[in-house]
């Protein structure tokens, strides 16, 4: 017993080597177990990081949904401007198509024929050509199940827009004369889903137009657009699809970078009068205006020369943006240590001048752009 203790108390100092293995193994086992928990937590996050990022990389900035009548009528010029423009929308958007017209009440009165995707501009132009005549326009239902189509399960949520195009040759619905009841339809469906739906009525060959404007305006969207001819038709559904998205982040790019030259503006002013705290404010205000979002958005609609053209403007103004920052950090840094401002305020003057004459040159660009739109004066 005298001996146990003796080794117990002298176990730090040497124990046999077999016990000392023995121990050790031990030893080693509890920390692999105890790593394990640390593993597998690490592992789980970087999965998790790597869904949350791909899901970022993935989710489409527009969601858009061509609803095209296929009621009685010219179809056949509805499905080629269609597949005419459709090739040049955003390679990035997830979009899909559906068709409405048919008999009232039956099932397949309206049509989902592709449904949400990217990359899928081939298979929408491909089943517009083999869309069916129908016989009667079911304007309601088609409305309201393509905004049940935002809502399914495995569709991704857009960044920006949700949207509906709806391409009809007819002002209303042929199934339900109570037009105040169709509207509450559409307009509880579209509460229901718990998005923000906007949607662009193009009336083709409308003969009576004013139901389809009390249509939007019970909606609360914009005026619908009227073609008369198929050259017409393709122009203001190329508008709506290609031309609008890139005007609309361009728009954003000139918000946000434009009020970041007031603020250097009002940095400059404070420095010539010693508020260094109220420049310094200034300066960081302006270094949180950032269009990177925006500017992607803009790259992935260059099919056309003019989204090209915009797209490159933007990129512009948020170098000359930089710029400007950069010339305004330099002249904090001449006004603290007390030096003669006459050189780097030229160096920023310049820049701020190379700034506003290129964001005047994109304001010139985005009204032409607007002026082809519907209502616009092209």
């Amino acid at each position: 017993m005298d001996r146990f203790r003796l080794k117990a108390s002298t176990a730090g100092a040497g124990l046999t080597p077999s016990v000392d293995a023995a121990i050790d193994k031990t030893r080693r086992k509890l920390v692999r177990r105890a790593r394990w928990p640390v593993i597998v937590l690490l592992v789980v996050g970087l999965v998790a990081g790597g869904i949350w990022g791909a899901a970022q990389w993935l989710t489409p900035a527009y969601k858009t949904t061509f609803l095209i009548d296929a009621a009685s009528g010219d179809l056949a010029s509805v499905t080629d401007a269609l597949t005419t423009v459709v090739g040049n929308s955003g390679s990035r958007d997830s979009q899909s198509l559906r068709s409405f017209g048919g008999e009232c009440g039956s099932d397949d009165n309206t049509t989902q024929l592709v449904g949400f995707g990217t990359g899928n501009r081939q298979e929408i132009a491909s089943a517009a050509r083999s869309v069916r005549q129908g016989a009667k326009a079911t304007l309601q239902r088609g409305i309201v199940e393509a905004v049940n189509d935002f809502d399914s399960r495995f569709s991704l949520k857009a960044k920006q827009v949700n949207r509906i195009i709806v391409v009809t040759r007819h002002g209303e619905d042929a199934c339900d004369s109570d037009t105040g009841f169709v509207q509450r339809q559409i307009r509880d469906r579209v509460a229901a889903a718990g998005l923000t739906i906007e949607f662009r009525f193009i009336g083709y060959q409308v003969p009576e137009r004013a139901p389809l404007k009390e249509l939007t305006t019970q909606l609360g969207t914009q005026e619908p657009a009227f073609a008369d001819s198929p050259d017409e038709l393709r122009r203001t559904l190329d508008w709506f699809t290609t031309v609008e998205p890139v005007l609309r982040s361009a728009q954003s790019v000139v918000n946000v970078l434009n009020p970041t030259v007031d603020k250097l503006n009002a940095a400059t002013e404070a420095m010539k009068s010693g508020r260094f705290d109220l420049a310094d404010s200034a300066l960081a205000e302006a270094r949180q205006a950032v269009v990177d979002i925006e500017i992607k958005d803009l790259d992935g609609r260059t099919a056309s020369a003019e989204a090209v053209g915009v797209r490159d403007r933007a990129v512009r103004l948020r170098s000359l943006q930089s710029e400007v920052i950069g010339a305004a950090d330099a002249l904090a840094r001449e006004a603290r240590s007390g030096r003669n401002l006459t050189e780097p305020l030229a160096v920023y003057t310049k820049a701020a001048e190379s700034y506003n004459d290129e964001a005047a040159r994109m304001t010139a660009e985005l009204t032409r752009l607007r002026g082809l739109g519907p209502g616009g004066t092209r």
